[in-house]
């Protein structure tokens, strides 16, 4: 019989498990930067009045100029100003690359890190992916390729450095507490500073930390009893490929990686091609967004557990409500967007809706796994980010080609594609979704005689 989570308090907010939270925070907050820095860098790198072949594109722009002249210095190419000839399809290619690299590594990272801990693998993907941030400049003046590929392996770090995360919440965060420590952690040359502060004061489980209080050691402990959490030698594939509710949130994230995506790596350009705003202004502007979508992640979490431990609503109606939010809202906003493209302000305002309204998911299918099956929500996390990054991959490249065609018909098809994409992830979540933990996931006893 299940019991319900204990109500009992810890420490609160001046606790390691917020600590925690708030030290993810800003490990998330220097990955998404990562990753969205170049999508407003490439205004001001790609020469949008000037159009070859992709296949001639930069690849052999300075690598060819200097085999070609070596009398040239390195100090001519590093002073000049970089005008790559990228078409929109290549940078379709180049903004998708790094959703290659998460998902080759998003499976295995989340399975060791279940495995052997989480603590050395996060810190690594974290510290290779910043890394790699410093060389993508020079990168470009090495060509295209030199690029995908750099931007291949950072995505490869930072899948390592994703999933992890909800081995470390299975343990440490209390089920009344999940949606607001994950919404803290989830919500945001930073990256080497987060490296030191993760090897440092990270520890797998809250049972090893040298510096956690005993009261808040056996609120945590008492709270995740009930959800094992001991070592496994296998993994129920053949169950979890029969199991609705985990496809469910499969086809939730499928959804909310689609509209997401597009926002994350082409609002920038939206922004000054349909805006015609400069990129100063384009880059304060790209800025909003995201700082909605922490602001409601946040307020998100802690909304779901206010209606949690006070018995307001099911943990399974909390789930779908959210969920709901999460992608019917965005929908609304993202089908209104071409029709208000004559209005600035009208337009800056459901580009800030849509990332920010989207985040709401975080307090739905995004932490279900961690309801039905905490055993492997770090596996489960890995193969549900594999489906969203699919869809991200998906709708880069779709919508390269699509704006390639004609501006204004192609972003009205971008945003109407992305709206029925929502609605049937939503609905196929509405149905199936549930957030009892799975007979294949309880943990299983021997009973000798």
């Amino acid at each position: 019989m299940d019991e319900k989570p204990t109500t009992r308090k810890g420490s609160g907010f001046c606790s390691l498990r917020y600590a925690l939270a708030l030290i993810m925070h800003f490990s998330n907050f220097t990955m998404i930067t990562q990753r969205v820095s170049l999508s407003i860098a490439i205004i001001a790198m790609v020469n949008s009045t000037q159009h070859q072949d992709p296949a001639n594109a930069s690849t052999e722009g300075p690598v060819m100029d200097l085999l070609s002249n070596r009398s040239r210095g390195i100090k001519d190419f590093s002073t000049r100003g970089a005008v790559y000839q990228w078409s929109t399809e290549t940078q379709g290619i180049i903004f998708s690359s790094i959703s290659y690299g998460i998902i080759l590594t998003l499976i295995p990272s989340g399975y060791l890190a279940g495995i052997f801990g989480a603590k050395q693998i996060l810190g690594a993907g974290l510290l290779i992916s910043s890394l790699l941030t410093l060389f993508t400049p020079l990168a470009a003046d090495f060509g295209v390729i030199l690029v995908i590929v750099i931007r291949t392996v950072q995505g490869m770090a930072q899948g390592m450095a994703w999933t992890g995360q909800f081995t470390i919440w299975a343990k440490w965060a209390p089920p009344l507490e999940r949606s607001k420590l994950t919404s803290i952690a989830g919500s945001g040359s930073i990256g080497c500073v987060c490296c030191v502060l993760w090897f440092t004061v990270i520890y797998d489980d809250p049972m090893h930390h040298p510096c956690i209080s005993v009261r808040e050691k056996e609120h945590i402990t008492s709270s995740v009893a009930q959800q094992s959490s001991s070592p496994r030698r296998s993994v129920p594939i053949k169950a979890m490929v029969r199991c609705l509710p985990l496809w469910a949130i499969f086809m939730g994230f499928f959804s909310h990686f689609w509209l997401c995506t597009i926002i994350i790596t082409y609002l920038p350009t939206y922004i000054s091609t349909v805006l015609h705003v400069n990129i100063r202004d384009s880059g304060v502007l790209s800025s909003l967004p995201f700082i909605a979508a922490s602001s409601c992640t946040i307020l998100g979490g802690q909304m779901a557990d206010f209606l949690l431990s006070r018995n307001l609503l099911s943990l399974i109606t909390v789930r779908k409500l959210f969920s709901s939010l999460g992608l019917l809202l965005p929908s609304l906003c993202a089908v209104a967007l071409p029709f208000v493209t004559s209005s600035y302000i009208a337009t800056i305002v459901l580009l800030i809706l849509i990332p920010g309204t989207s985040n709401l998911c975080d307090s739905g299918f995004i932490i279900n796994t961690l309801d039905v099956a905490p055993r492997y929500a770090s596996f489960l996390m890995g193969i549900s980010r594999g489906f969203g990054l699919t869809a991200g991959i998906i709708s880069s490249t779709t919508t390269g080609f699509l704006i390639s065609q004609d501006s204004e018909s192609g972003w009205r098809n971008v945003f109407f594609l992305s709206a029925a994409v929502n609605m049937f992830g939503l609905i196929f979540y509405l149905i199936f979704g549930q957030a009892e933990i799975q007979n294949w996931a309880k943990e299983r006893t021997l009973t000798r005689l």
